[in-house]
């Protein structure tokens, strides 16, 4: 019996740095409820250059140690990039020590899926640190245990994300795109705003004419994007959360292409044509100190591993 047959082997580096990007939602459509309770969706997602970063060691004795550089994620095994971990050791039938070290850099509900693309970075980490050689679909279907957003990033920079959330198709953005980030000094918790959107209507839409184009093809321009742009969070959000229009006004004020909500909030982002436009809009929004305001391309590359 070798080393790995008996759930202890590691001959691969003796560590990975992942860097864990956070996703806009360009389109966010909530449809119909499912038999399990869920809400089948429809998003087109992608990926900009704010990131996170995953740092995972092989360590000895066994057992997984997280830490993190803000006191305000809880690191044990109720924190998605240990539960991640904990999945991928189990996958694999290994049992062996895991140092994981976590910066922050994504707001904290913030609706640009920090959690998740942070638990997505640790198995891209340890595929790689642990030498699995899993396919996609095999990071899949551990991603799919853990949250809706997860799958994603594992096809990123950008995709069609239906059911909800494990049917990911690829998608080729035309040119990359400068994004504004504005979150305020609040965040909106999801569950309650699923239940806001259900309580504000009679029934789901179906996807548009724009939408089923878009859902038929791989290469997606940033002109259809802008035409079809839409979140079905943002009439119950705002009505509780006006400032989040006002943030979208300025976003659009300023020149934005498309200002939307993302997520279920409560980051405001603006699509931007050139930097230059987009380091006006954040020098202008960074002025309201009640804001975190970033500025950053889209990204064109899957997660980095190093």
């Amino acid at each position: 019996m070798t080393n790995r047959e008996s759930g202890s082997f590691h001959s691969g580096p003796s560590s990975i740095t992942v860097h864990a990007p956070a996703k806009i939602n360009l389109i966010l459509r909530i449809l119909d409820r499912r038999s399990d309770g869920y809400h089948n969706l429809w998003s087109v997602m992608q990926t900009v250059a704010l990131e996170d970063e995953v740092q995972i060691r092989a360590a000895s004795p066994g057992g997984i140690r997280l830490t993190c550089d803000t006191e305000l994620l809880s690191t044990d095994s109720s924190n998605l990039v240990y539960r991640a971990a904990a999945a991928v050791l189990d996958q694999a039938s290994l049992s062996l020590g895991l140092d994981v070290e976590l910066r922050k850099r994504i707001p904290m509900g913030a609706g640009l899926g920090g959690g998740s693309s942070d638990a997505a970075a640790t198995i891209l980490g340890l595929n790689r640190l642990l030498e699995l050689e899993w396919s996609r679909e095999q990071m899949q279907s551990v991603a799919e245990q853990l949250g809706s957003d997860v799958p994603f990033f594992l096809f990123a920079p950008a995709a069609v994300v239906s059911g909800r959330g494990e049917a990911v198709k690829p998608v080729w953005m035309e040119e990359s795109r400068w994004v504004v980030l504005a979150k305020p000094g609040f965040g909106v918790e999801t569950k309650w705003a699923y239940r806001e959107l259900a309580a504000s209507r009679t029934d789901a839409r179906p996807l548009s004419s724009p939408h089923l184009a878009i859902d038929r093809q791989s290469r997606l321009t940033w002109t259809q994007l802008v035409t079809a742009a839409e979140n079905d969070f943002e009439a119950p959000v705002f009505a509780r959360y006006p400032v989040l229009r006002e943030i979208k006004d300025a976003l659009r004020t300023q020149g934005a292409d498309l200002a939307l909500l993302s997520g279920s909030g409560a980051t405001m982002f603006g699509i931007f044509s050139t930097e230059s436009a987009a380091r006006r809009a954040h020098a202008h929004l960074a002025q309201d100190h009640r804001l975190q305001v970033f500025v950053v391309p889209t990204c064109s590359e899957p997660v980095a591993v190093s």
